[in-house]
């Protein structure tokens, strides 16, 4: 239990020096800007709107937040390059069939990636590990596992609600990875469990609409991380 409190702190100072890199370089760009020592045609590149998509890209580069990262990255990269070379002006037609490789990608690295030997199905309610997806559809998903340990929940145009109220956090830090691009997920959980959100949100959010909370089990905490975008979800405790 030490040694994962240990790593939880390291990985925050991680994100925060990160964080911190990032903001210190973004304001010297704004000064090297002001002073007009930056040359017209890279500012004109430098402060668009996909550059924002790219900056937090890469902090989720840097902070091992892979997929989405790839995904912020491509997206910025996409539409700043008809401003980088002279493309025909059919290229913004390859948008969407661009998006569906990038998601094609996602299901080919969220499969290959980590992985538990109790894979979610719909036949089973106990299962300590979930593995949901959801594409133009969803439902109702019971969870009663007494040491769920977290999973990976995505949803394309589609959307869950994963019912844990009779569940329990194994002990230490459990994790469910979120990716949802134009849908959203629902978990509802015990009154006592330690939930903390770390989803990044690109037009759209997730929310932690639990009501008041009287005692809080420490011995188990459960980190809901991962990306949305013209989406998002909710944690609730009814």
């Amino acid at each position: 239990m030490e040694d994962q409190k240990i790593t939880k702190n390291d990985r925050r100072m991680d994100s925060r020096a990160v964080l911190g890199i990032i903001l210190v370089l973004i304001g010297g760009v704004f000064i090297l800007h002001n002073y007009n020592l930056i040359p017209r045609n890279v500012t004109k590149i430098i402060f668009k709107w996909e550059m924002i998509l790219i900056v937090i890209g890469v902090y989720n580069l840097l902070t091992k937040r892979i997929i989405s990262s790839f995904i912020l990255i491509g997206i910025g990269v996409f539409f700043l390059l008809p401003d980088l070379f002279i493309l025909p002006h059919s290229f913004n037609e390859l948008f969407w069939p661009v998006l569906l490789i990038v998601v094609g990608l996602v299901f080919i690295l969220r499969k290959n990636g980590n992985s538990s030997a109790n894979i979610y199905n719909k036949t089973q309610s106990s299962v300590d590990y979930i593995d949901d997806i959801s594409i133009f559809g969803g439902g109702e998903k019971y969870i009663t596992s007494q040491k769920f340990t977290g999973g990976k929940i995505t949803a394309i145009f589609g959307g869950s609600t994963f019912i844990l109220k009779d569940a329990k956090l194994a002990e230490g830090i459990n994790k469910i990875d979120i990716f949802t691009m134009f849908g959203g997920s629902k978990i509802i959980v015990p009154d006592d469990w330690n939930i903390k959100v770390e989803v990044i949100s690109i037009f759209g959010g997730y929310k932690d609409k639990r009501r008041s909370i009287s005692t809080i089990n420490k011995n188990s905490e459960l980190i809901v991380k991962g990306f949305t975008m013209f989406g998002g979800g909710e944690i609730s405790n009814y």
